[in-house]
């Protein structure tokens, strides 16, 4: 496995394996919320520590995250990175997650903004594993947070 940048997140247990399937080629990391084994890229890499911390430091319900979901946007299929959803099964936190390497920008924003279209949730998050931003959507527009909410503190 190639050395994976330290982020700026808590550590958090992930299950790794090198070269698990020569079909694909390189290395594998576990997804407990898709339950299954994915290629570890530089963004899975991301995800999977991101959304260790939203269930393990921040509360976040593990049976009410979903990882890679697919959507309709403009006739177009798209994936959310991660959605978070609230006990009546509503969104209500969308993810998305960029490679360390790569800039948090305005184009980042826009397309997860585009996501919210169709799925309505009152937060969003962007997160290349280094820099994280959260912001409260509502009618008069997009509030930036100091920091990501506790599932347990968050105002629908």
């Amino acid at each position: 496995m190639d050395i994976l940048p330290e982020l700026n997140l808590p550590p958090c247990e992930l299950k790794m394996r090198p070269d698990a399937d020569s079909r694909r080629g390189g290395a594998e990391i576990y997804d407990a919320v898709r339950r299954r084994w994915v290629a570890l890229t530089p963004e899975e890499w991301v995800r999977q520590n991101f959304v260790g911390y939203m269930v393990n430091h921040l509360g976040y319900p593990q049976p009410l995250v979903a990882n890679e979901l697919a959507l309709r946007l403009n006739g177009l299929s798209r994936r959310c990175d991660t959605v978070v959803y609230d006990r009546n099964l509503h969104p209500l936190v969308l993810v998305e997650y960029k490679a360390p390497s790569v800039e948090i920008t305005q184009k980042v924003f826009d397309q997860i903004a585009r996501y919210n279209i169709v799925m309505g949730a009152p937060y969003l998050v962007v997160s290349n594993g280094l820099t994280h931003y959260c912001c409260r959507f509502s009618g008069a527009g997009y509030t930036f947070l100091r920091e990501i909410p506790r599932y347990d503190l968050i105002k629908i």
